[in-house]
């Protein structure tokens, strides 16, 4: 089998404004790819750039696609690790990009196999329930929005923080005063305190039965989370200070986290993740699957993951329920309020693009 020709697409999705410790988002920096082979299977893959966390944009995904296209062109995509290898010598680093091509890899080798991904990957469905993020805001609208996905069924509520650690703990107040204490709430700082600020955040937030805390602090500090374990009683989730199994390994012999966020971006794929999910399984320490601003074609991808993987037991796959306008995807990942399935008999990931959505897309051919 060989590749014979690529598609890249500039795949913007307009979005409500969402606002996190780094910044806010207004569009979804989506790249999509075909990759098209010789047989006639497609396998399709999809990212989306976060600047400020991975340090990519949607601008440096495309132009890095099209050399990514050159590479493959004529190749066999059977061959994953060679595949992947060729990335990596090509330039270092770019997850989130590699993420798109990884993908559309795997989508290919499970129709060549006639097989669910999940299956591919030696896994079976299980019920996922997901949670839904409330973006930072005023404690009072940050209270009204989590009343309002109480109301819609929601059992599980992340809620982004990492500003002013007194004025977060008000949120969390407000919030818990809006709700109640008899739905799970975890919290995300993505970076946004300091060492000493993240001691008066957590502290002062113990009292509200908190899951556990999502990246409190910049990865230059990662030598501090072990202190800082000690300073809380709150439950502490690597996110950024873990891109790879080589990180997961450093942050579970260090003693530094009580469990592990995946993000396929971050790792640069499904081969990536299942590594850092192999790791953590080994040592005991549980693992959500998270995401970025992906449409349902990568949350798709991530539930087949997810059901291949025992130990990820928390979901944060609300990326396209948390203000996407536009949904142009066939197929694929099905909500029922916030609990998540994907058909059984899905052929590959299961999923594709409505083309009238594509055709308005600027695009690309290698």
């Amino acid at each position: 089998m060989q590749i014979i020709k690529t598609e890249i697409y500039r795949f913007s999705i307009p979005m409500e404004p969402f606002a996190i410790a780094t910044g806010i988002m207004d569009y979804a920096q989506n790249t999509l790819i075909k990759i098209y082979t010789d047989s006639g299977l497609i396998g399709i893959g999809e990212c989306s750039a976060f600047p400020m966390i991975v340090g990519e944009t949607q601008e440096t995904c495309l132009v890095l696609a099209r050399d990514f296209a050159k590479i493959w062109k004529g190749k066999n995509p059977l061959a994953l690790e060679e595949r992947l290898a060729e990335l990596d010598g090509y330039i270092a680093r770019n997850t989130t990009i590699k993420s798109a091509f990884d993908m559309a890899l795997y989508d290919i080798a499970a129709k060549h196999a006639n097989q669910p991904l999940y299956r591919f990957l030696g896994g079976t469905p299980k019920p996922i329930e997901s949670d839904i993020t409330v973006g930072i805001g005023t404690p009072e609208g940050m209270a009204t929005k989590a009343s309002s996905f109480k109301q819609n069924g929601a059992s599980v509520i992340k809620v982004k923080l990492g500003k002013k650690p007194e004025e977060d703990v008000d949120r969390i107040a407000a919030i818990r005063n809006a709700i109640g204490m008899d739905i799970a709430l975890r919290i995300d700082a993505n970076q946004g305190w300091s060492y000493a600020d993240a001691i008066i955040a957590l502290r002062g937030l113990e009292k509200y039965e908190i899951q556990f805390c999502e990246q409190p602090m910049r990865t230059y500090n990662d030598y501090l989370l072990p202190r800082l374990l000690e300073e809380t009683s709150i439950p502490i989730m690597a996110d950024e200070s873990c891109y790879d199994h080589h990180d997961a390994e450093r942050l579970i012999a260090n003693e530094s986290c009580d469990s592990i966020n995946i993000k396929l971006a971050k790792s640069g794929g499904l081969r990536e993740a299942l590594r850092i999910h192999e790791v953590a399984s080994a040592h005991k320490i549980p693992c959500m699957i998270g995401g970025m601003l992906e449409s349902r074609v990568a949350l798709t991808a991530k539930v087949h993951f997810a059901y291949a993987c025992p130990g990820v037991i928390y979901y944060d796959m609300d990326t396209c329920l948390i203000g996407h306008l536009q949904d142009p995807v066939i197929g694929g990942v099905q909500f029922k309020g916030y609990h998540v399935s994907i058909p059984e008999d899905a052929i590959g990931i299961g999923v594709d693009v409505e083309g009238n959505f594509l055709s308005a897309c600027e695009r690309w051919e290698i």
